[in-house]
């Protein structure tokens, strides 16, 4: 019997940094962890990431779980069968929702005899929710963004609000406490993933019921889809050459960042997440992501010496035309290239809006 524990939560709010501290901390206790990402899109940041942590990775690519649903299935299987793993943590797309119904639900119903479904855990960016939570109190009408993470945090077994070293105790405090009135039939944890500070409290919820798994979302799959729609996703890869005996990695993928984020923000676009991963010929790793217009990138991982060459990635999700996502990045890579002396190549930009979600199943609640 293996463990099945299902993650979601809005983009940015750092679901592969949970998923992979999670992971390593499993594995000390003697479990044999493996983990799934997931995207609308391919050639993924995060798989990357955390192929460079852990052994046993796979990936459903092209839609969410609800939609990919057999694809989510054979990824368990296949990471159960070639590397005998007893647990398998999952991370859903961003701007994903209602998997009660169209995931934990049928993983339970379908194949419940060979796995237990953990409580379905909803990752909470404090100062996104925040900035959400700040527009409703000023009476603004509730964007589609907003619904959609209302549905996330709605819909949760497990609240795991990361991040809390990111604003002060007193405010982390009152967040908890306010999630915990707001949703009585959820559990509420804070932890960061990034330092391990309270991560034993999310594992220790994984160990408890479900106490949500009735939960019946109110949601508008319209509105959902429109949601979805705001966002361009951009994928691309680029091979970097030095002009000189080597480049700086980490520099370079700061600095295409940082020209997105000014860029964002003069053009009031949301972003949704930006990611960057430099994997240069000398077999080292740099990732730096954004999660905010007008912010400094976060570095998740630097680089070390120059190299002569490599290869990146870049994930961008953004409310904005796929086209214009598209020569902003261009135009960012060139400041970049020129600000490291590098020559970039690219592939050609694959951007676009996710489809309609259309889930394979979408079951009721026993009983219901």
């Amino acid at each position: 019997m293996i463990t099945f524990i299902p993650l979601t939560g809005f983009l940015g709010a750092g679901k592969t940094t949970t998923m992979t501290a999670a992971a390593l901390a499993l594995q000390e206790q003697g479990r044999k962890v493996a983990v799934i990402t997931n995207d609308q899109g391919v050639e993924l940041v995060d798989t990357k990431l955390v192929r460079s942590k852990l052994d046993s990775v796979a990936e459903v690519t092209g839609g969410c779980f609800c939609c990919k649903f057999e694809d989510l299935v054979e990824a368990i299987v296949a990471l159960v069968a070639s590397d005998n793993v007893d647990t398998v943590i999952a991370e859903a797309v961003g701007s994903c929702t209602d998997l009660q119904a169209t995931v934990v639900r049928p993983l339970r119903q379908y194949y419940g005899d060979d796995m237990v479904v953990a409580p379905l855990t909803t990752v909470v960016d404090p100062l996104r929710h925040l900035a959400f939570a700040r527009a409703a109190e000023r009476g603004e009408p509730e964007s589609d963004l907003s619904y959609l993470f209302r549905q996330q945090v709605t819909e949760a077994d497990v609240i795991a609000v990361n991040k809390l070293d990111t604003i002060k105790p007193d405010r982390a405090e009152e967040l908890l406490a306010s999630l915990r009135t707001s949703n009585p039939k959820a559990t509420v944890v804070g932890y960061s993933a990034t330092t391990g500070a309270h991560l034993g409290t999310l594992l220790d919820a994984w160990q408890a019921p479900a106490t949500n798994e009735d939960v019946v979302l109110d949601i508008d799959y319209d509105r959902y889809a429109a949601a979805e729609a705001q966002l361009a996703w951009m994928n691309q890869e680029l091979d970097l050459t030095a002009a000189g005996e080597g480049f700086d990695a980490t520099a370079w993928a700061r600095t295409v960042l940082q020209e997105l984020s000014v860029w964002a923000a003069e053009h009031d676009a949301v972003i949704g997440h930006a990611k960057i991963t430099v994997e240069t010929v000398d077999g080292d790793f740099a990732k730096l992501s954004l999660t905010e217009s007008g912010a400094q990138p976060t570095l998740d991982r630097a680089a070390g010496a120059h190299a002569p060459a490599g290869r990146a990635v870049v994930n961008a999700r953004v409310a904005c035309e796929p086209d214009a996502l598209d020569a902003a990045v261009t135009e960012a890579v060139k400041a970049a290239d020129l600000a490291t002396a590098v020559t970039s190549s690219a592939t050609t930009p694959v951007s676009f809006k996710p489809s309609y979600p259309r889930p394979v199943h979408r079951l009721a609640p026993a009983g219901a």
